[in-house]
């Protein structure tokens, strides 16, 4: 464990705090059946020479229908893969709430909006993409790691003016098999389409992340957060 990272943990969230009082937070959402720790070495390894406070929250236990109904932590269910087959709206906006409580807890406890960075990966990233675009107050950036935009239909007539400028990261892996680089790709391009800023990185892996990516990830953070 990093000595400049301490972790707390509740049943809702993994909270990593810095040895110094932050003046940032990244809210980190896992994927499909993992949970709040999954993404904890990452934050270790990043190493930010100024590390901010890590929120990684749990998602709940749901029955997921694409894995016949078998309840694993998910933020929304899988109804179908097919990019235009129904999608779990419920859950999915449920799912954003919670975060824009977590953004809330964070502004209630010092940190501004603009220094508040939502991440997710694969499901956690779709709920990231869906929250931040959507919030009212200018966020810091976006991190979308292996993941598309949900309900992408609806993003026209419910973007926030707030984000429309926000600095957005993705990265996908070519040989992905859970959700095809063609997933991210339209998304990617989707979002372009509607005037948003979206820097894209591609790896020749599968649903995951590597060790190219997270160095990315830390130079991006420092940019925006340093």
């Amino acid at each position: 464990m990093s000595p400049n990272l301490k972790i707390r943990q509740t049943d809702e969230c993994i909270h990593a705090e810095p040895d110094a009082a932050p003046d940032a937070a990244i809210i980190w959402l896992h994927g499909l059946g993992a949970d709040g720790f999954d993404f904890v070495p990452v934050a270790e390894a990043l190493a930010l020479p100024r590390p901010p406070r890590y929120v990684f929250p749990n998602a709940p236990m749901r029955p997921i229908t694409l894995n016949g109904g078998m309840p694993m932590r998910g933020w929304y269910d899988i109804l179908s893969l097919d990019r235009n087959g129904p999608q779990d709206e419920a859950g999915v906006r449920a799912s954003a709430a919670r975060v824009d409580g977590l953004i809330q807890a964070q502004i209630e406890a010092g940190i501004t909006a603009e220094r508040i960075i939502l991440a997710g990966f694969s499901q956690g990233g779709a709920i990231a993409l869906h929250t931040a675009l959507r919030h009212p107050l200018r966020l810091g950036g976006l991190l979308a790691l292996s993941t598309y935009l949900p309900l992408a239909g609806r993003l026209a007539s419910e973007a926030s003016a707030a984000n429309r400028e926000l600095p957005i990261l993705m990265c996908h892996g070519t040989r992905d098999p859970v959700l095809p680089a063609k997933l991210g790709e339209d998304s990617r391009d989707a979002l372009r389409a509607m005037g948003y800023s979206v820097q894209w990185q591609d790896y020749p892996m599968e649903h995951q992340v590597c060790l190219e990516e997270i160095e990315l990830i830390g130079s991006w953070l420092r940019l925006h957060l340093d």
